[in-house]
């Protein structure tokens, strides 16, 4: 892989579109499955949401078991264990389309699919595989993942639960209580962490009948009210020894990876959540007549339904090139003989963009859902619509698969950690700020599009590490405490990595030729890199001030104003106010292709 490619480059230099995957490039397999995923849902799923909230009995498993046999459930596992064995953008394509319908339904999907199986596809024996995989796969297994703890959350490994072995060798006695635990009262096949003799940190596959495993009552929750969400409770549960998944000790590396698998999955989540939001909420603003006219006339309104349009073309550009970055990963892994370490390796290469996926989509995704709800006013706030209903299933997105707290932290970590393992050239392109910084001073500035834009992005690009450098140098390892800069600096690289996308994805689309379409997708790019460019300088000063004193802060200032020297607002409203039109033109997101 060329150096710009490897996880968390992107901050260090340009990027050539053509190293980036798209929506525009799904090919034959991949819309028919796209076709038969939201038909599924659309058809089958959605007429039974009451159901679902009300957690009628057997409805949910019995959808699952119906997604099983149209092979929606099998993508991730390989064929010869009763799966579809598709690429990663087939997964998300699936995963998008199965959040048209609320978090009720995604989310138990999801679980199954993804953080409940995968473990056991990429972590598994042979003899594991072949027991557990092709039932997961049809539906006449659900999968759970129970690693979350009373005093064990976002500190996983402060883990309480114990694994014993006992007198005869032939099981691990485990002891102790798992909390939150996503499909808990509906899983067959639970994978779950213990400390073995309480030191080493071990993932295990527990059946649910096993004797000492049972499930408390279902919490209550504000949203995503349809999911079965228990604790599961271990008490001397006989776990047979070759149920121990991977090795002794490294549950911390099938933990830790299978969420960063969950993380761009979600974010693919947000993308069908959001554009569900946008289709039932320009529907409303047309049909709702006020001071004579519909509410979608008002540029108030126009302006709302631009952003969450924005926000979704540029959510949809970020989680498909991360689907792509890691699809060419693993591909690359599989051809050179897979071995579960290497598959950790192409995991752990892009925790920074799976940790970026999950946190911008999801906060996209409440801005939009919140937005949702205030186009319909009133009767936003009652539960017969579906914003109400939106709007809390939302939320959870920001604590699934780790806070967003946490993840922001690990972003400008990670990136850290592959500096000083020599990764990537972070400290090379920090003590080159200064040349890169003399050159702004005698620059011209592109006078087109795409020019400039990508003009503005590379400065911010230098704007991020002349804060993430002088924050580095200042503090050195005690910048981990720091966690008001680090989630500062998150803010900045997710910003990029944001903008970036929906910038590559546009100058492809124009590649291809012009059209309605890529206009429309560089006027989005273009609009949301000049609201950035402010919300990137104030970061900036931010750290800066958190960090430098003095005539130390007075240089960096000066560098921060090179960065941003030659940024020129532009209006933005006329851009989106064609964009809501494009909206309602079509009455939904008029990117997502049929």
């Amino acid at each position: 892989m060329s150096e710009l490619i490897k996880g968390g480059a992107f901050l260090l230099g340009p990027v050539d579109e053509n190293t980036v995957f798209t929506p525009e490039e799904f090919d034959d397999i991949h819309m028919m499955i796209k076709k038969t995923s939201y038909d599924f849902m659309k058809n089958q799923v959605e007429p039974k949401i009451d159901e679902i909230e009300e957690m009628a009995e057997g409805v949910t498993l019995g959808l699952l078991r119906e997604a099983g046999e149209l092979g929606l459930l099998g993508s991730d596992i390989p064929e010869e264990y009763g799966g579809e064995e598709a690429d990663k953008i087939t997964t998300m394509i699936i995963t998008e389309n199965a959040s048209i319908c609320g978090g009720s339904f995604a989310t138990p999907f999801g679980a199954h699919t993804g953080i409940g199986t995968l473990p056991i596809v990429y972590f598994g024996n042979e003899e594991q595989k072949k027991k557990y995989l092709p039932g997961l796969a049809s539906g006449e297994k659900i999968a759970a993942y129970a690693l979350t703890e009373p005093e064990a959350g976002s500190d996983a490994l402060n883990c309480k639960t114990k694994a014993v072995l006992s007198d005869d060798g032939k099981h691990y006695l485990l002891t102790g209580a798992k909390q939150y635990i996503t499909n808990g009262s509906w899983a067959d096949v639970i994978v779950t962490y213990a400390k073995i003799d309480g030191e080493r940190f071990t993932a295990f596959i527990v059946e649910a009948d096993t004797e000492g495993v049972s499930i408390d009552p279902e919490e209550k929750k504000m949203g995503i009210k349809g999911s079965s969400t228990t604790s599961v409770i271990f008490d001397n549960a006989r776990v047979p020894v070759e149920n121990m998944l991977w090795n002794e000790g490294k549950g911390h590396q099938v933990a830790f990876n299978i969420l960063n698998i969950g993380r761009f999955k979600l974010g693919a989540g947000c993308v069908g959540g959001s554009k569900k939001v946008i289709e039932f909420s320009s529907e409303y603003a047309l049909q709702r007549v006020q001071f004579k006219q519909p509410i979608a006339q008002f540029n108030a309104i126009k302006n709302k339904i631009a952003n969450m349009a924005m926000l979704t073309y540029i959510m949809e550009s970020l989680v498909y090139r991360v689907g792509g970055m890691i699809e060419e990963k693993l591909e690359e892994v599989k051809e050179s003989g897979a071995e579960s370490s290497d598959i950790v390796q192409a995991i752990q290469e892009y925790a920074i963009e799976c940790s970026i996926s999950k946190v911008w989509c999801s906060e996209a995704m409440d801005y939009i859902a919140d937005e949702g709800v205030q186009i319909f006013g009133g009767y936003g706030y009652s539960q017969e619509y579906p914003a109400e209903r939106s709007y809390r299933d939302s939320r959870i997105n920001r604590i699934f698969e780790g806070t967003n707290e946490v993840n922001r932290m690990l972003i400008p970590g990670t990136l850290l950690r592959k500096a000083m393992k020599q990764e990537v050239p972070f400290m090379e392109s920090v003590m080159g700020l200064g040349g890169t910084l003399g050159k702004l001073k005698e620059a011209e500035v592109p006078e087109g599009t795409p020019e400039k834009e990508e003009y503005y992005l590379n400065n911010m690009k230098t704007l991020f590490l002349l804060a993430a450098g002088n924050a580095a140098q200042t503090y050195g390892q005690d910048l981990t405490n720091e966690q008001e800069i680090l989630c500062t600096l998150a803010d900045m690289a997710m910003e990029i990595f944001a903008a970036e996308s929906g910038l590559l994805r546009a100058k492809k689309m124009l590649a291809q030729g012009e059209s309605e379409e890529s206009k429309m997708a560089m006027s989005m790019t273009r609009v949301f890199i000049h609201e950035m460019v402010p919300k990137m300088e104030g970061w900036a000063k931010e750290v800066i001030a958190g960090t430098l004193k003095d005539e130390a802060a007075s240089k960096a200032y000066s560098g921060i104003r090179l960065c941003t020297q030659h940024f020129e607002p532009i209006n933005t409203y006329l851009p989106k106010r064609e964009i809501a039109d494009m909206v309602y033109e079509c009455k939904k997101y008029f990117l997502d292709r049929d």
